[in-house]
């Protein structure tokens, strides 16, 4: 079992920056992808970046490629996403994922999440 708390949302001008913080419990968090997610109302949940469980290698959706940063501190059981040059179409509740051994790029195939943590950037 992984459990998943989201941290560091606020309210942010457009340009801002916002850390957001994911602090995993459980045991062999290790062998777990880690990937951030976003929904915005009336819309779908969209993957945002992923963490690999085997090498720390990361991805990103197009949209935030080059503005966001996805690590992960396996010894302290987090994962952050550092988001800079942020926009208004930003603006969600950011979720936390986990995918045992797989991509976590997927909602589908994530088995655990955190509760979110709203991100709002007014322009």
């Amino acid at each position: 079992q992984v459990q998943l708390v989201e941290s560091g949302g606020g309210l942010v001008q457009a340009g801002g920056s916002l850390r957001l913080s994911c602090a995993a419990s459980g045991r062999s968090f290790g062998t777990y992808s880690v990937g951030w997610f976003r929904q915005a109302p009336g819309k779908e949940r969209e993957f945002v970046a992923a963490i690999s469980w085997s090498d720390g290698s990361p991805y990103y959706a197009d949209s935030v490629k080059g503005r966001f940063t996805i690590s992960r501190d396996n010894a302290k059981n987090m994962v952050y996403l550092q988001m800079n040059s942020l926009k208004p179409e930003d603006t969600a509740v950011y979720y936390c994922a986990a995918e045992r051994w797989g991509r976590a790029d997927n909602s589908r195939r994530c088995d655990y999440w955190g509760q979110g943590t709203q991100v709002t950037v007014s322009s």
